[in-house]
């Protein structure tokens, strides 16, 4: 069975690079390294469902089960070598391929003729602060990386954020200014 890549069932196969783990394992290091900011692991659902793929793609097997009186039984997962060959050609696919996402907000700005401009400041407004304390954190996560002497390497993935959310708030401010301003206008469908 081919398994089609995705950035959580990546991070997974990279995690299992490390060391084998159990799910519960996977998802606290996905988290504690800071990775859970470009993958989703908030529901373990998700996690689990990805791991079921890879194993039934013979790209990891069970290493282990672990018993302890205190947690319920735990499987443990290690990666094969197909799931490390596979880990590198989706590495190098993702990297060189950009690829067309889907994000909410481009559409609801393609449906904005739905609400009235000031209804639109509003919640640009909203966004921009929101966007606003997002540079702020990106920023500290790299400061926190300096200052604990990581190399570069370690959070090119933060920079990465921080420049596409710099171009959005710069974006959002312009906006924002624009309908202040009255030269971003029209009549709502609903008007």
């Amino acid at each position: 069975m081919a398994v089609r890549s995705s950035p959580l069932a990546l991070t997974v196969l990279a995690i299992l690079t490390y060391k084998p783990l159990h799910p519960y394992g996977m998802q606290r290091l996905i988290k504690e390294w800071g990775k859970d900011q470009v993958v989703n692991v908030g529901q373990r659902t998700s996690l689990h469902r990805a791991i079921d793929r890879l194993a039934e793609g013979g790209l990891i097997r069970v290493h282990a089960t672990e018993r302890d009186h205190a947690y319920p039984e735990r499987t443990v997962y290690e990666i094969t070598e197909a799931g490390r060959v596979t880990a590198r050609a989706w590495m190098k696919e993702m990297l060189a391929t950009p690829r067309k996402d889907f994000p909410d907000f481009p559409a609801a700005l393609s449906n904005l003729l739905m609400i009235a401009p000031q209804e639109a400041l509003s919640a640009l407004e909203g966004r921009a602060a929101r966007v606003s304390a997002a540079l702020d954190e990106h920023d500290r996560i790299l400061a926190d990386n300096a200052r604990d002497g990581l190399d570069r390497v370690s959070g090119l993935e933060t920079e990465y954020a921080r420049t596409i959310t710099a171009a959005e708030h710069a974006w959002l401010l312009s906006t924002i200014e624009a309908l202040r301003a009255g030269t971003l206008t029209w009549t709502s469908a609903t008007s």
